[in-house]
């Protein structure tokens, strides 16, 4: 495709990423059944198990951008630049313009008070931890390994923490669909694990042609890497984690939809960037540091103290700042850092 025209490069492009979009769904969709399968409380599976597998296609994207740049299929700047924007984008969008929709669709959404102490301190503090790690203007291997590890740890905290407080009429499916994808027999597990990695590596392929054809983009446009990672790429990635939380909102199942919001934007960042920089190391673009990570605590913080003050509630005003805010942090974005480096 080096010698296309710019309009068909974009056209398959866009192919992948819908391509992209649609198997991480429908993976999303066995996974999720498996863990029901598992007597997995619907709380837990959003925070963890859900959140895991709407971020395949943050995730895989990574794996592929840093496997590329280890074999220098990828540029190391430009690779580092459109994953970790694309990852950062796909927090900030959920974080804000995401979860203004589905508070807008449910009317109001309740946080309980062990949520905000359990769920939304460690999201801002994952944050916080990339901010400070990309100072130096690289993630290390050895930034990847707290990063990865945080997670690791987070993870079994809260296993156990679950184990503790389960109870089996939390163990609610989220939708019809899958409800009906829950697997009655061992046999169905391991013919639905086998479908899931099947789609995740329908997921790699397509991360791998849409990593390429974006700096195909980057070249010939002088656009940065980042900046169409946090607008198009961050927007595609965070739909698996949409149509998940609406899922929710249709079943009056608001935890799972917290869960995989809130959730998501801890595995990102923790499992994403520490994965992919454990592998190859990335390059950190100055908008990163500067914007993006920055701008992303703020609205977390900012979110937090809301649902303080307000005993846990969010209404239709709240739900339009947060949309607002999504649309600010765009356009600010694009005006204000042009270039990556």
């Amino acid at each position: 495709m080096e010698n296309w025209a710019l309009f068909p490069v974009i056209l398959v492009g866009l192919f992948f990423i819908a391509v992209l979009v649609l198997a991480a769904n429908l993976s999303v969709t066995k996974l999720v059944g498996i863990a029901a399968y598992f007597n997995l409380s619907s709380t837990f599976m959003g925070m963890t198990v859900v959140s895991l597998a709407t971020s395949i296609p943050e995730i895989t994207s990574h794996l592929t951008a840093s496997f590329n740049i280890l074999a220098g299929k990828l540029d190391f700047q430009i690779g580092s630049a459109i994953v970790l924007g694309s990852n950062i984008g796909s927090d900030v969008v959920q974080q804000t313009f995401i979860l203004g929709l589905v508070v807008l669709l449910s009317g109001g959404l309740y946080f309980r008070r062990y949520f905000l102490w359990k769920s939304m301190v460690p999201m801002i503090s994952s944050t916080v931890m990339c901010i400070l790690l990309g100072l130096d203007g690289t993630y290390s291997r050895l930034d990847g390994f707290i990063l990865f590890g945080s997670f690791v740890l987070y993870s079994l905290y809260l296993y156990f923490d679950e184990r503790k407080f389960y109870k089996a009429e939390d163990n609610i499916p989220v939708s019809e669909e899958i409800s009906d994808s829950i697997p009655t027999t061992r046999k169905q597990v391991l013919i639905d694990s086998g479908i899931a990695v099947l789609l995740m590596a329908v997921t790699v392929f397509a991360a791998s042609n849409v990593l390429s054809i974006t700096e195909i983009v980057v070249n010939r446009t002088n656009i940065s890497g980042s900046l169409i990672g946090v607008i198009t790429l961050g927007l595609a990635s965070a739909l698996p984690e949409l149509t998940t939380a609406l899922a929710g909102v249709r079943q009056k199942e608001y935890g799972i939809s917290l869960g995989t919001l809130v959730g998501s934007n801890i595995t990102n960042p923790l499992v994403g960037i520490g994965a992919g920089a454990l592998i190859s190391r990335y390059a950190v673009p100055r908008p990163l540091v500067l914007w993006d990570l920055p701008w992303e605590t703020l609205t977390g913080l900012l979110l937090w103290v809301i649902l303080l003050l307000k005993k846990g509630k969010l209404g239709k005003y709240e739900a339009f700042y947060l949309m607002m805010m999504y649309f600010v942090f765009i356009i600010l974005r694009a005006v204000l850092f042009k270039a990556d480096f």
